[in-house]
């Protein structure tokens, strides 16, 4: 999907890493909640709540999910799936557009 129609939007953005990772918070016309962010080169541990889908759009990066030892490169644009309450780590290599959506336990 790369239009969404009748949101609602939180104002104030999401501001992490000192400012290389910054993000909005949106909720779907059905209550879904997702960020929309960009991602400054760096290396990123991400911890979470709940259950998560990344949608990377663009930029070049590496991922370790929960229970891989090994970073492996993304091809934009991909997804995947975080688990709740675990963490992954992220190497950003150019600017990175992503959406998050959070999974209803």
């Amino acid at each position: 999907m790369t239009k969404l129609e009748n949101i609602s939007m939180i104002k104030e953005a999401n501001v992490y890493f000192d400012g290389k990772v910054v993000s909005r918070t949106i909720f779907l016309p059905n209550g879904d909640r997702q960020t929309l962010g960009v991602m400054q080169p760096g290396e990123y541990t991400f911890d979470t709540n709940e259950a998560e889908i990344m949608e990377m759009m663009s930029g070049e990066l590496e991922i370790r999910l929960p229970g891989e030892t090994e970073f492996r490169t993304l091809n934009t644009p991909e997804s995947f799936n975080v688990p709740a309450n675990s963490s992954f780590d992220l190497k950003i290599k150019t600017v990175t557009d992503y959406c998050c959506s959070y999974i209803k336990a």
